[in-house]
């Protein structure tokens, strides 16, 4: 019996067997191609045509690439070096790119100017942009406009310095009024600083020579530097407009709510090349005799209005996705309208919003290009004007409107990547 039953009970082992390497099918890049390459019929079917695709367009394209001529002065010289070979005429990069940049009438001994401003562009950026960073870089970003707005247009130091400390008067005599009366400390800050801005020509106008750079009329700015300036300010202009008018919108004042109502249904029912013909022609007529207002800022005001409707209702999605509660809480915790929606409602709202945000502002800055069919000499103005108008270079399209496309598709790519990784960052799935 005892034999019987210790027959009866299972093998067990003592040591454990070896691992073994999993099969080869299984790791590393085969396995990565099975499973998004050829993972069935079909998958193996559309892998295998894209590759054919792919083939075609390198073989049509590389040969173009790799043959181009880059040291001529003229497209007769280029087609004289290609033979008849194939290959691109991107000696109108080399030879032009300084029209392309910085337009065709910015003094050529000041391009440093606009370098120096957009390299400390990306400076005043990286606080705003990257939250781990110092807050007391913020300083530098509200300098910023400033040093930017002398370095680019020149003249003296003092109207941006005289600019500057308007904005600190009213932002002083703002916060020492705001408490009592929001209107009042609204209309004192802005009579402030409209007050020390009329002071301030008295010592612009008796310190001529302090500090002072070539000045560059608006009219002179054209190329990519254009539309970075088009692009940057009505960006960072529109944001916050768009915020106020997704929150008049939804105010319980009549008033407010219809005037941001009318406003956002007619922006946006309008293109924007319409309201750009408007900057560069209507709205002179509404202007006194013999005012030269600037053709930039006009552009800029459009271009922001237009922008700030669509970031409007963007916003306004986000403040309908909130549940209740979440207003409710800040009503329980006693916070008023504007305590509750800087420190719970908007945060949330505009972290929903983020994709559509983008999605306007690289838009937007797409957009730029459209003031070339005001004569304004942006890249594609200038593309279309001056070089493609000139008997050297007529002729030469792919070159010229590949590197446009290039230009426009690194700054867009990367606005695109940084509002996913701040996605990421946010966590604004909500679970």
């Amino acid at each position: 019996m005892s034999d019987t039953h210790a027959h009866s009970v299972a093998y067990v082992r003592e040591t454990q067997l070896p691992q073994q390497p999993p099969p080869t099918i299984e790791t590393g890049a085969v396995k990565w191609v099975r499973q998004n390459l050829f993972n069935g019929p079909w998958g193996s079917l559309l892998t295998l045509v894209s590759l054919y695709v792919i083939y075609l367009i390198l073989a049509g394209s590389l040969p173009w690439l790799l043959n181009g001529v880059w040291t001529t002065s003229n497209i007769r010289e280029c087609r004289e070096v290609l033979d008849g070979a194939t290959g691109g005429c991107f000696s109108v990069l080399s030879e032009r790119w300084n029209q392309l940049l910085f337009g065709i009438a910015y003094p050529s001994d000041q391009y440093w100017r606009p370098t120096v401003a957009f390299v400390l562009l990306i400076a005043a950026l990286a606080p705003v942009l990257f939250m781990h960073l110092p807050r007391k870089l913020l300083i530098f970003t509200g300098l910023y406009p400033f040093i930017a707005f002398w370095l680019i247009w020149g003249g003296t130091i003092m109207v941006p310095i005289v600019a500057l400390i308007g904005v600190g008067v009213g932002y002083a005599v703002y916060n020492r009024y705001v408490a009592d009366s929001f209107a009042m400390g609204f209309f004192g800050g802005v009579a402030a600083a409209m007050v020390t801005w009329w002071l301030g020509g008295f010592v612009i106008g008796a310190m001529p020579g302090f500090i002072a750079l070539e000045a560059v009329p608006s009219r002179d700015m054209g190329g990519f530097m254009l539309n970075m300036i088009l692009g940057v300010v009505c960006v960072s202009l529109s944001l916050p407009l768009g915020i106020m008018l997704a929150l008049g919108r939804q105010s319980s004042m009549p008033i407010i709510k219809w005037i941001c109502v009318v406003f956002i249904e007619f922006i946006r029912g309008v293109p924007l090349i319409t309201l750009l013909f408007v900057a560069n022609v209507v709205l002179a007529y509404f202007l006194p005799p013999g005012t030269n207002f600037d053709l930039i800022l006009r552009v800029i005001i459009m271009i922001t209005m237009f922008a700030a409707a669509y970031i409007a209702e963007v916003i306004r999605g986000g403040l309908a996705a909130l549940p209740r509660g979440q207003y409710e809480a800040a009503d329980s915790l006693g916070l008023d309208y504007a305590q509750s929606m800087r420190l719970i409602i908007l945060p949330q709202a505009l972290k929903i919003s983020i994709p559509g945000i983008v999605n306007v502002a690289v838009g937007l800055f797409k957009d730029t290009t459209l003031v070339s069919v005001i004569s304004m000499f942006d890249l594609v103005g200038m593309i279309r004007g001056p070089i493609l108008a000139s008997t050297d270079w007529n002729g030469v399209y792919w070159e010229l409107w590949l590197f446009a496309s290039m230009l426009f598709f690194v700054v867009c790519y990367g606005i695109s990547q940084y509002s996913q990784w701040l996605e990421r960052q946010l966590a604004t799935d909500h679970r």
